[in-house]
């Protein structure tokens, strides 16, 4: 019997993403796809270099996704890891299914979640195979990640 790998609860998962986490769609421009371009999705979370275990621990929470050391190239900032998650397969059967069982708490996250949701229905439909279909998720890519200010 093979020792047990550690893990974090389903609640510290929501929590680190409500904070760190990040749903991520890129689009890019490649002949070599029927529609001319290119839809990667993507999950990250970044901590500094001393939290690694932090992101291992949540790998195998999720049983997805991968470990990666990020050279910080700027002056006066720390090296960081980043767990990320990028397999269409994962995204679709573990990722997706997971936060919608464990709600995100800020409305920004939940707001990106619910655009990065619809526009992994497009792809499972097959539309971003089409000019329409593109065209859709470049209008949904668009409302995700936005900063917002508040007014003090």
């Amino acid at each position: 019997m093979g020792r047990t790998k550690p893990i974090v609860s389903a609640e510290y998962v929501v929590g680190i993403t409500d904070g760190e986490g990040c749903f991520y769609v890129n689009l890019s421009k490649s002949p070599a796809y029927k529609s001319g371009w290119r839809v990667q999705m993507h999950f990250h979370l970044k901590l500094q270099e001393a939290d690694e275990e932090i992101l291992w621990k949540i790998r195998n929470t999720l049983n997805c996704g991968n470990v990666y050391f990020q050279k910080e190239q700027r002056k006066n900032h720390t090296q960081c890891y980043r767990y990320t998650v990028s397999a269409w397969k994962d995204i679709e059967s573990t990722l997706i299914p997971f936060f919608k069982k464990h709600q995100l708490q800020t409305a920004s996250k939940r707001k990106n979640f619910t655009l990065f949701c619809q526009i992994a229905d497009l792809v499972s439909q097959g539309k971003h195979l089409t000019p329409k279909g593109i065209e859709k998720i470049r209008t949904l890519k668009q409302s995700m990640n936005k900063r917002t200010i508040g007014l003090a």
